[in-house]
Parts: C-alpha cells; sequence; structure tokens
C-alpha cells in the first residue's frame, strides 16, 4: 500500500464542501465551483474553484473535467487538461478551471464541474536515436478496435 501524501489547502470560501480523498472508489478528487458564474454561448471565463494547495514535493496536480460537466453545464475546459506543480502554492494562487461555453450556461456554487489527481514529475529522459526499432506494427494510428 502506498503512503499517503498530505497536502497543505486554503480555502478562499466556506460555501463549498471541504475536499475529501474517497479510497476504494476513484483516486480523482472533484473541484467545485466557488462562485456563481454565468456564461453565453461562445464567451470565455476563468471559473473560480476556490482553493490553492502546497503540493508535495515533486509532484504536480492534473485538472480535467468530470466525465458530466459537459452534460450538466454545455462547457468545454479550453486547454483540456490543467496542470499545476508545487511551485503555484503562494495564499494567492487560487485553483481556476478555464471554460468555453458551448451554451448558455449557469453554474452554481458547489456544483462539482472538474476534478484533479496528483502525480509525480516525468523523470529526466534521455533519447536515443535509432534506424529501426525492432517491434511490430500495430497497424496505424486508430487502428485498434475495429471489427
Amino acid at each position: 500500500m502506498k503512503e499517503a501524501k498530505t497536502i497543505r489547502i486554503k480555502y478562499f470560501t466556506d460555501k463549498i464542501e471541504k475536499l475529501a480523498y474517497i479510497g476504494g472508489k476513484s483516486d480523482w478528487i472533484d473541484l467545485r465551483c466557488a462562485q456563481e458564474t454565468e456564461m453565453k454561448a461562445g464567451e470565455f471565463k476563468l471559473i473560480p474553484l476556490g482553493v490553492a494547495m502546497q503540493l508535495p514535493e515533486g509532484y504536480e496536480a492534473h485538472i480535467v473535467p468530470r466525465s458530466s460537466t459537459f452534460k450538466n453545464f454545455g462547457i468545454i475546459q479550453t486547454n483540456h487538461m490543467g496542470v499545476i506543480d508545487e511551485t503555484y502554492c503562494g495564499d494567492n494562487d487560487q485553483w481556476y478551471m478555464p471554460a468555453y461555453a458551448l451554451r448558455d450556461t449557469k453554474i452554481c456554487v458547489n456544483d462539482r464541474i472538474c476534478q484533479f489527481r496528483i502525480m509525480e514529475h516525468q523523470p529526466e529522459i534521455l533519447f536515443k536515436e535509432a534506424q529501426e526499432l525492432g517491434n511490430e506494427n500495430r497497424g496505424g494510428l486508430g487502428s485498434t478496435g475495429k471489427a
């Protein structure tokens, strides 16, 4: 069993539920809208998530929409995945979801709109050039799963 990591967290509002890790179900942690947000189709906004965190040394957070976010709110995350490293940990370094609305929408305080997990930084990588890789071809991009 892996050792639990401690993350110091600052809340910018008392109107959102406190973050919780639910072991055995998913290792992704839901993040909530911290300010009522109305968006018109075609509009971009940074939606405040109401938290700042001090991640463990050598870790980064990956933020992605929840699977129901588009269905429920008609928004997409503009950078598709946000990456926050452990140096973004100041008292005013609130986390945000950069969102683009595909329809008019209203997101209420405490609505779960995205999720995150932490990952260790990638190790240093060295590239070694080769004329051939010597492995079997898989059939080209997008070829798996065809009947």
